[in-house]
């Protein structure tokens, strides 16, 4: 009954004030205009800030991945202070941007590069040690269900964003002049108490002894070296391909709801599209414990995406979505299928990892593989841009809004033709895994 307890106490639940806390990285999209009006810059100015997060999430969790590994109450307290630290420093500069522009009429540069480096760089740190340190912990006291537990946490990650979102729009709408840093600055308050709780809750087995590693760099080397190097290589290329697609769909999601007529809807469709994003996290892992080779959860995810994306364009959905019901369902099917996909992509990962290379370099493994979510960060939101901003003509949909539905349909070819390619990955490059130590 204890080592019950203790599973939830050490594990589960700091897991989750964890990545509930830094998920809330996802709700840039409810106060990105707000922030672009209040400081006196462009909306595609102040994306980047989003941008860099996601690029520093990846590349902290790469480069400190063996701190994790080391220690995770170090790696836990440095993501509770970067992310809360660098929170609270996005709203000093969004309050700094706003008296300068309210003042002179010009948006402060300084301000602009501010936010940068605090919700980019500074909270990037804590987004990557903070999304690493508890997934290690979690597989070693949930051993049997390794699957169930990383899902559980990572769930947490994804449903952050529904949770938060009507908190930080309530907030918005009624803290009056200056909403927008006030609200970073009760945020940042919050978040460094649940992720400091958590940072102290957090604890691996006490039977569990880390085995003795090699000189820096050579660990991973040979852990990699166990199976042949391109089965690593395919884990990091679907891995990538599956966030850069989700990306594309996701950052054009709000438009092509818009295109079937359903502008009235967005906030609950949004809600809905994260409920099967975390769904998708605990599902899919939760599903791929019962299954002997991980991988076939990909399989799953890269077929569904591929069926439901190629009927969307054979039949023109998006473009002739608006009062044909069956085209509409169809559309919010594949919005709720790649949702759901994106999420359980990442939960897999660190058990696929765990089950071709083993637990003691578990850690700064799956940090060497989350590089692959910082270039998907730089390049999903951007391709499906360019793509729109190129294709088809913006048109009025008759409620005020500018829609490309050409544009969004073109989106789709592109991400079809890669989610064929992660497919084919999964299918020749990740092999089954046979060796039983490492399950």
């Amino acid at each position: 009954m204890k080592n019950i307890q203790n599973k939830w106490i050490r594990a589960a639940i700091p897991a989750l004030l964890l990545h509930c806390s830094i998920g809330t990285v996802y709700c840039w999209s409810i106060f990105s205009q707000e922030i672009a009006d209040y400081i006196g810059f462009s909306k595609g100015a102040t994306e980047w800030a989003f941008s860099f997060a996601i690029f520093f999430l990846g590349m902290s969790a790469a480069f400190l991945g063996n701190v994790v590994e080391k220690d995770i109450h170090k790696s836990s307290l440095i993501a509770t202070i970067c992310f809360a630290a660098g929170m609270a420093g996005t709203g000093f500069f969004i309050w700094l941007g706003g008296n300068q522009f309210a003042a002179n009429g010009k948006g402060s540069v300084l301000a602009l590069i501010g936010i940068y480096v605090c919700y980019g760089f500074i909270m990037g740190i804590g987004l990557g040690t903070g999304y690493l340190s508890p997934v290690k912990t979690l597989m070693l006291w949930f051993q049997d269900r390794k699957g169930l537990a990383t899902g559980l946490a990572v769930a947490g990650f994804g449903a952050a964003k529904a949770i938060a979102s009507p908190i930080m729009q309530a907030l918005l709408a009624n803290l009056g002049e200056g909403g927008i840093y006030k609200m970073f600055f009760i945020l940042a308050v919050v978040y460094f108490v649940m992720m400091f709780v958590g940072h102290l809750l957090l604890a691996k087995p006490a039977d569990w002894h880390e085995p003795q590693t090699k000189e820096k760099g050579q660990g991973i080397i040979d852990t990699i070296k166990t199976r042949p190097v391109t089965n690593y290589i395919g884990i990091w290329l679907m891995f990538y391909i599956n966030i850069t697609c989700g990306l594309a769909l996701i950052s054009q999601e709000k438009m092509i709801v818009k295109c079937i007529g359903l502008a009235a809807s967005v906030g609950i469709i949004s809600t809905v599209s994260a409920i099967f994003n975390a769904g998708g996290r605990l599902g899919f892992s939760a599903w791929a414990d019962t299954m002997k080779d991980r991988n076939t959860i990909y399989k799953l995810i890269f077929i569904l995406s591929i069926v439901f994306t190629g009927i969307v364009l054979l039949t023109n959905g998006i473009k002739n979505g608006e009062g044909n019901m069956l085209l509409t369902i169809l559309v919010l099917a594949l919005i709720f299928i790649v949702n759901a996909g994106y999420g359980g992509g990442f939960s897999n990962v660190p058990t696929l990892l765990s089950d071709h290379y083993g637990m003691a370099s578990i850690s700064a493994l799956h940090g060497i593989t989350l590089s692959a979510w910082a270039f998907a960060g730089l390049t999903g939101n951007q391709m499906a841009s360019w793509i729109v901003s190129h294709f088809g003509t913006f048109v009025d949909d008759g409620h005020g809004n500018m829609i490309n539905p050409t544009g969004y349909q073109t989106v789709l070819y592109v991400t079809g033709a890669l989610y064929i390619v992660a497919l084919l990955i999964s299918l020749f490059m990740v092999r089954p895994n046979n060796n039983k130590e490492n399950k």
